[in-house]
């Protein structure tokens, strides 16, 4: 390899980029599942609707959503992280509500017996008791959501897929391949960070 050792400032910069589309998207899309999940959890119905028109979003392939959201937010970032959390909103909308619905119905009793508020309940109880389910679905999300961001280098939004797609492009083996393994490696390491931190709430709350 030629390329690699002297484009380190070049790699590092993309993979920055990279996180950033990432981190933005799931921590987004995370804050309007917690809110949509809590709710709904209690709703049987409404849940299943939720989640089946977050399904439809998680359908629609990466490149038609960009590009349907240019004329909205044009290119760039923006339409890149909007496209990336509507991805995430499936996967953590179900965690979470499966992970409240798990809660045994007796433990919500006692708690509304001891004069628990909704408030209190949730997120002295029922919260803890469904963060394995929670972080669960940021690690799907996460990983997911890495693989996709590489194709938002399509719009402008930076990221590892410039240096893959540059590749592809220039016939450059190196360039595919130091992004492509770059990719991988981050989501790997993604999933064994957040695997290993749901075992060890599951081991907490005895689930």
């Amino acid at each position: 390899m030629k390329w690699v050792p002297k484009n380190i400032d070049r790699l590092a910069g993309a993979l920055l980029e990279h996180l950033y589309l990432v981190f933005s998207s799931v921590g987004i899309a995370l804050v309007i599942s917690l809110i949509v999940g809590i709710w709904a959890a209690r709703k049987p119905r409404s849940f299943s609707a939720i989640v089946i028109v977050a399904g439809v979003l998680f359908a629609v392939p990466s490149l038609a959503l960009f590009a349907l959201l240019i004329p909205l937010l044009g290119i760039g970032a923006a339409p890149a992280i909007t496209g990336l959390a509507a991805y995430s909103l499936m996967i953590l909308i179900r965690n979470i509500g499966l992970g409240f619905q798990s809660i045994p119905r007796d433990v919500l009793d006692a708690a509304h017996g001891m004069g628990y508020g909704t408030i209190r309940r949730i997120w002295e109880i029922e919260l803890p008791l469904a963060m394995p389910f929670i972080v669960g679905g940021i690690r799907i999300a996460t990983v997911t959501v890495i693989g996709i961001a590489t194709v938002a280098a399509y719009i402008n939004a930076g990221g590892l897929g410039v240096i893959i797609f540059e590749g592809i492009d220039q016939r450059f083996p190196e360039k595919i391949l130091a992004g492509g393994l770059l990719t991988s490696a981050l989501a790997l390491s993604a999933d064994y960070l957040f695997a290993s931190i749901e075992k060890i709430l599951r081991r907490r709350s005895g689930r």
